[in-house]
């Protein structure tokens, strides 16, 4: 786990192609109309998933059958490749810096994080999409491959790298099929809301421990009914509330951490606020995953 954080530090991102691009491809004749949607749908978000956690552990598997240490260096592999936290914090903080100079040029460079119309947004709007974004992603692209790992090294080294991979194919499945107007996307969506519930909160509890606020999730419990997510309100507000700014998604969301938008500072502020939550993941996750290989070993 350690050897991958310090992948992502180094690295960022694996080289094209990327495998969870290759399982996107993979995903995609699966989007499109079916006569039995709710069922085809079904099917897609059970077996999916499944065929990417049983391909990389196996491969995984396999390299450590031949030697531990490559055992240890795919697993890492594949957990780098489950995991993104770098290239969150770097494109965030490239959008706030951004729209200090060239909002169009933010405007575009949003769209790398957030999955919304960009083309009104005012710079505050912006700025609070940018760290929405590495907020909720922080839950979804970090803590939850994480967690996955962690409840497969109960098991064994393959396992983990497995269930990484399992996390991360859940969520590329809600974020391709996942919408109101796709009914087979609808396993994925409540899969993935099922998957990322516990890592949402744990996102938001590192948030806090980030910002040295503890309080900052009970604060933000009052404003998160009004998210569609059942999920990633938490992280979102509980930075909110730690920043004492207000993030909002216009038309959808409001979460009232102060009276106004974020300005460059707070924003960047927030974004150092997501790097270090989420190298307390790191940490917090490679001594859970220890504990785990003990209590699987003794069992």
């Amino acid at each position: 786990m350690l050897l991958a954080a310090l992948l992502d530090r180094l690295v960022e991102e694996p080289p094209d192609p990327h495998p969870v691009a290759l399982f996107g491809r993979l995903v995609a004749p699966f989007d499109r109309v079916w006569s039995r949607p709710l069922a085809a749908g079904a099917a897609v978000a059970a077996l999916l998933p499944a065929l990417a956690a049983t391909v990389v552990g196996g491969l995984v598997a396999l390299a450590d059958g031949r030697d531990r240490r490559l055992g240890v260096l795919a697993a890492a592999l594949a957990l780098f490749t489950a995991t993104s936290h770098r290239l969150l914090v770097g494109t965030a903080d490239a959008v706030v810096t951004t729209s200090e100079r060239d909002l169009e040029a933010a405007r575009d460079g949003l769209l790398a994080l957030a999955g919304r119309d960009a083309a009104a947004l005012s710079a505050g709007e912006v700025r609070s999409a940018a760290v929405e974004s590495a907020a909720e992603n922080l839950a979804d692209g970090l803590v939850a491959p994480l967690a996955g790992f962690c409840v497969g090294a109960l098991v064994s080294l393959p396992a983990a790298a497995a269930g990484a991979a399992w996390v991360k194919a859940v969520n590329t499945l809600d974020s391709m099929l996942g919408y109101p107007d796709k009914r087979h996307g609808t396993a994925s969506a409540r899969l993935d809301d099922a998957v990322a519930w516990l890592p949402a909160r744990a996102s938001a509890g590192l948030l806090a421990l980030a910002a040295g606020d503890v309080d900052a999730p009970r604060r933000a419990r009052d404003w998160l009914d009004d998210v569609p997510s059942p999920n990633s309100g938490w992280p979102m507000g509980t930075l909110a509330a730690a920043l004492r700014t207000r993030l909002a998604k216009p038309g959808v969301y409001r979460l009232p951490g102060g009276d106004r938008l974020p300005d460059a500072t707070t924003a960047r502020r927030g974004v150092r606020l997501v790097a270090r939550a989420g190298w307390l993941a790191w940490v917090g996750a490679a001594g859970l995953a220890r504990l785990a290989e003990r209590v699987g070993g003794d069992r």
